[in-house]
């Protein structure tokens, strides 16, 4: 029964928080310039807005195992990423800080999703 809410709670989360940043990097000037202070080309953003969008519905809906996966493993790359690339160009270490918070709640999620979607005797699902 916890699982269920640790899922949906962080998974729920992790999808508004990718679903939103992916968004602002179409509509917001910001995003922009901070790819350009990072040294990523302008073509990056859009990829990385276009694959956050589609990654955040991802998580939401009934999927194959593989796809889930696979969504898992790009926004665990895609936050650790986000973290080095702040840290490497000498910002202070609060603008790791949020990659790191969407990650830790990534694993909560998954971990979650381990335990309450692919269990062997899943729970009745209301």
């Amino acid at each position: 029964m916890n699982s269920k809410y640790f899922y949906w709670g962080s998974t729920g989360l992790v999808s508004l928080f990718v679903l939103f940043s992916g968004t602002m990097y179409f509509v917001a000037d910001a995003p922009a310039a901070s790819f350009e202070r990072l040294g990523f080309p302008d073509y990056f953003r859009v990829q990385l807005g276009v694959a956050k969008l589609v990654g955040g519905v991802a998580l939401l809906v009934p999927l194959p195992r593989w796809m889930k996966e696979w969504t898992y493993a790009g926004f665990t790359i895609n936050f650790v990423s986000a973290g080095i690339a702040h840290l490497a160009v000498g910002d202070p270490l609060t603008a790791a800080i949020l990659p790191l918070v969407a990650l830790a709640l990534l694993l909560t999620s998954y971990g979650s999703y381990r335990q309450y979607v692919l269990s062997p005797d899943p729970p009745e699902r209301e």
